[in-house]
């Protein structure tokens, strides 16, 4: 595949990168080197090879769930500005 000045135009326009005339020379460069990288990879012989789920072997690395202690509405209500007996109070933002 050959990078023309078109084809650098046209993924500017596409990823709404805008480059300069001297800038061109330099982007067509890279990504002809990035073609032909992609080419070389498709001689590689992947017969038998299964595609990749995931890069590890760990299925879940997560931390078990366990119950901890909540503070009470009476704490969480301590710092709020505007509050009445149970709850939170707050300007109105949607007007009808």
């Amino acid at each position: 595949m050959e990078v023309t000045n078109e084809l650098v135009d046209k993924l500017a326009h596409l990823s709404r990168l805008s480059f300069t005339e001297e800038e061109k020379p330099a982007i067509k460069s890279d990504l002809q080197h990035m073609i032909v990288f992609v080419e070389k990879l498709k001689e590689v012989d992947t017969t038998g090879v299964e595609p990749l789920l995931h890069m590890g072997d760990a299925v879940n690395v997560l931390r078990e769930d366990e119950i901890r202690g909540s503070i009470s509405r009476e704490e969480a209500l301590l710092n709020a500005p505007i509050k009445d007996e149970q709850f939170f109070m707050v300007p109105k933002v949607i007007k009808k």
